[in-house]
């Protein structure tokens, strides 16, 4: 080949490549833009419904005045509480909708992430990745003893090769939202419930002692936020008289555009 031919092949390649980031960044743009305007509706909706429950509450007010009086204006006024009901519960759904599409980032990751998470996921049999919602799912059987939120030492190789993706040239424009979940059974031993009184405390704590440890190994903290909802989304059925299902006992990690 000659030094010409060469020098042509070599600007191609080049010029791949540079187009190749150009879309990349440009998937990453539309992925943040995309997290900023639902945030922004989020914050107004989330304002019409504080708005909305002021209003409710004072129509009750007024109708607890009129107790005991008939006629139109109590039927009025009774149809005015029932529509702003109707209305302050749509706006509660639609939230909850928005806060969940924004949690999950809305959108599969771009591939280059993709690939690097889903090799992660088959490094060990406590991972399941999500593509199409970029989210890392933890066996909390696995991470954690029972009723405990100190992480296994067999998980903590898993959360360190985590950090090495996040904080890799593809990972480092995501963060990351910790979110734990237990089942329903219930905590009964006395020291457990001196440091987790409910499954709500023991899902947030064991959610924060992932981040935490993810944060001892690299990941700066304004990247991560914590959730936890104790017995109160699962994925599957319980039991019969809280009988739980580990299924249900998870962390979840959600990688999300970077603000």
């Amino acid at each position: 080949m000659s030094m010409g031919k060469g020098l042509v092949c070599v600007l191609g390649c080049v010029a791949v490549l540079l187009i190749a980031g150009c879309r990349c960044q440009q998937q990453y743009d539309d992925l943040k833009a995309q997290n900023n305007i639902q945030q922004q509706r989020i914050e107004e909706l989330e304002n019409e419904l504080g708005l909305c429950n002021g209003q409710l509450q004072q129509k009750l007010q007024e109708l607890q005045g009129l107790a005991g009086r008939g006629g139109a204006d109590m039927q009025a006024k009774d149809a005015l509480i029932a529509a702003l009901e109707a209305d302050l519960e749509k706006k509660k759904a639609l939230i909850a909708q928005m806060q969940t599409q924004l949690l999950q980032g809305g959108t599969p990751l771009p591939a280059e992430m993709n690939v690097l998470l889903q090799d992660f996921a088959k490094t060990s049999d406590m991972i399941d990745f999500d593509a199409s919602t970029g989210m890392l799912k933890f066996k909390s059987d696995l991470l954690f003893n029972l009723g405990s939120d100190q992480v296994q030492a067999s998980a903590a190789e898993s959360l360190k090769a985590l950090v090495g993706i996040m904080n890799s040239a593809e990972g480092k424009q995501f963060d990351l939202v910790v979110v734990g979940h237990t089942d329903d059974v219930q905590i009964k031993k006395a020291e457990t419930l001196r440091l987790h009184p409910t499954n709500w405390h023991l899902s947030v704590h064991r959610a924060i002692s992932v981040e935490d440890m993810l944060s001892k190994n690299g990941i700066v903290p304004e990247r991560m936020a914590v959730k936890g909802y104790g017995e109160y989304r699962p994925v599957e059925p319980n039991k019969p008289n809280k009988g739980g299902n580990e299924a249900n006992r998870r962390v979840e990690i959600f990688i999300i555009p970077g603000a």
